[in-house]
């Protein structure tokens, strides 16, 4: 059974990969300087990456809706399962602005793959734990004041690494089949919480600073960012803001019947890997 990764270097994908290499499950790689080469942008290059393939695991293009034409493409190749990487808030009402989510790429993969006639699993995690050592929150940790304009709400930072045991079980177990599984840790935190945990770690001295939506963006602006993209980073974090991030969910233990790896042991671990070295 041959599965298709897309997206293989991302934060969930290459943890995908790894675990699939560990169990001696045959995985594609599907990228611009793979063989074949795959270019989501490129119709033409879909066909002979998904040729002989069982099984795909789906991360959105980020920037065009892409999601429906290659599942058309997929099951017309032969797929007979895709395990969806898709986001938190997608059925949750004011999550984001309505322009945001009409045009939002995991709203239309959704809508593309719950319908079609293939095996699917939709995976719906939150804010990655992992976005602290290894994201956009990385840069400000070490600087030692992260900048956001999140108020004192809380998130329940899920770790890749669960999202990525999910993604396999689903690729590989039948019993996954037809699931949408929402996933987070097993706690909320703040983001000064979060800072807090990864000081006591590694004995830094990082800060949470809220500044406000305006400011933010015009922070953002001077350090070389356009206005449309900084405006749309700060509308996303809003959801943390207002709290409707901190939700906990039960997918991780539906799926794998653990709980969730919880904030601390991620940052530890992030720790014992030099990740703020």
């Amino acid at each position: 059974m041959t599965i298709l990764l897309t997206g293989a270097t991302g934060k969930v994908g290459r943890r995908v990969a790894a675990r699939l290499d560990d169990l001696g499950v045959p995985a594609r790689h599907a990228g611009r300087t793979s063989t074949p080469p795959f270019d989501w942008t490129d119709a033409a290059t879909w066909p002979a990456m998904l040729d002989g393939v069982r099984s795909a695991f789906v991360v959105p293009y980020d920037g065009a809706q892409l999601t429906r034409p290659f599942v058309d493409a997929a099951i017309r190749s032969g797929v007979e399962r895709i395990v969806l990487l898709s986001g938190r808030g997608v059925d949750v009402p004011d999550y984001l602005p309505a322009h945001l989510m009409e045009g939002n790429a995991h709203v239309d993969g959704e809508a593309a793959l719950r319908p079609a006639a293939v095996d699917w699993t939709i995976l719906r995690p939150g804010w990655f734990a992992q976005n602290f050592s290894e994201g956009f929150f990385r840069d400000a940790v070490l600087a030692g004041d992260l900048r956001l304009p999140a108020g004192d709400g809380a998130a329940s930072f899920v770790d890749a690494d669960d999202i990525a045991a999910v993604a396999v079980a689903a690729l590989i177990d039948d019993g996954h089949v037809g699931q949408t599984y929402e996933l987070s840790g097993p706690r909320a935190l703040t983001m000064s919480e979060a800072v807090a945990e990864i000081a006591a770690a590694t004995g830094r001295d990082v800060r949470y600073t809220h500044v406000e939506h305006g400011d933010f963006v015009r922070e953002l602006v001077e350090q070389g960012w356009s206005e449309a993209d900084a405006e749309e980073y700060a509308i996303a974090v809003s959801p943390i803001r207002r709290g409707i991030d901190a939700y906990l969910s039960d997918g991780v233990e539906r799926a794998l019947g653990r709980r969730a790896r919880d904030f601390r042991d991620v940052v530890r671990e992030a720790v014992d890997a030099g990740a703020w070295s």
